[in-house]
């Protein structure tokens, strides 16, 4: 089974609404589109998946949601790190996301209680931990591989990745050929620069293989944040905390995480929610 994606879009939207350094571009449009792969892998329609990785380094958290349909939401909570390259060149991810910490995973498919699992991280490469977890956790063997190419003024050039797991009972001449047509593949960020499809890298990955498109997607970064919610949050306050939030000119100001939204409530409005909240 593979997914493959062209996130581009969805790891452009990312650095324009957290202008974020490029190793953190890379870091967030990675997780990004990892976790949109791995929610399309979810089997209900309301279902969604939290992939939150936090190594000690100094981008801090990255995390991200998807829904179902891949649609995407995430941040990291330091969008500004400057840090040398690897030796080879590349943005060095690992660093900027650190090895003291943990992959969760958190699953919410309507149940009284979502999964949660969780691994330790071992290098900070995003793929390598989705690889890891998938491994650990689930007992699933997976290939996971993960690109971003960010431009010298820090816009998204490419951006994508694949998802490849091998089903039950699968015989060892498949799990061959599966191994040496990926070992011979280029960097995801080479084809998707070169113009290649989705499909057009599906068919690399599987060559040799007859299969079948099952389904396809147009998945976006989507923040699904509203003032409704804000106010939901709220409910959940004591009134005497809610109370306490206005500053000197009786404002509250609360921004969103994932797209930077601010919303605005006064004195009054605060009041307003404590008074319903006690009824």
């Amino acid at each position: 089974m593979v997914v493959v994606a062209d996130s581009t879009a969805i790891a452009a939207k990312a650095e324009r609404m957290h202008k974020c350094s490029a190793v953190i571009t890379a870091a967030l449009g990675r997780l990004l589109t990892a976790t949109s792969m791995m929610g399309i892998l979810l089997k209900g329609k309301d279902d969604s998946i939290t992939v939150k990785i936090n190594g000690g380094g100094p981008a801090g958290t990255v995390m991200a949601v998807s829904d179902s349909a891949g649609n995407v939401r995430g941040y990291a909570s330091n969008p500004i790190v400057e840090i040398p390259p690897r030796p080879d060149g590349k943005l060095n991810v690992g660093g900027a996301i650190g090895t003291q910490g943990l992959l969760n995973v958190m699953r919410d498919t309507g149940g009284a209680q979502p999964y949660i699992g969780c691994t330790t991280i071992l290098s900070g490469e995003i793929a390598e931990e989705i690889t890891k977890y998938y491994a650990d956790s689930e007992q699933v063997p997976t290939v996971c591989a993960l690109g971003v190419l960010v431009n010298p003024d820090l816009t998204v050039r490419v951006a994508g990745g694949f998802l490849l797991q091998l089903l039950p009972f699968c015989p060892d001449d498949v799990i061959d050929r599966v191994e040496s047509n990926i070992a011979s593949l280029k960097p995801m960020t080479t084809m998707l620069d070169s113009g290649m499809t989705p499909e057009n890298i599906c068919e690399q990955v599987l060559q040799g293989f007859e299969y079948e498109i099952l389904e396809e997607y147009k998945p976006e970064y989507r923040c699904n944040c509203s003032r409704q919610r804000v106010e939901r949050a709220f409910y959940t306050m004591k009134p005497e905390d809610l109370l306490s939030l206005p500053d000197e000119t009786g404002m509250t100001e609360v921004c969103c995480r994932f797209c930077n939204k601010v919303y605005h409530f006064t004195k009054d409005e605060l009041k307003a929610l404590s008074k319903n909240k006690n009824l």
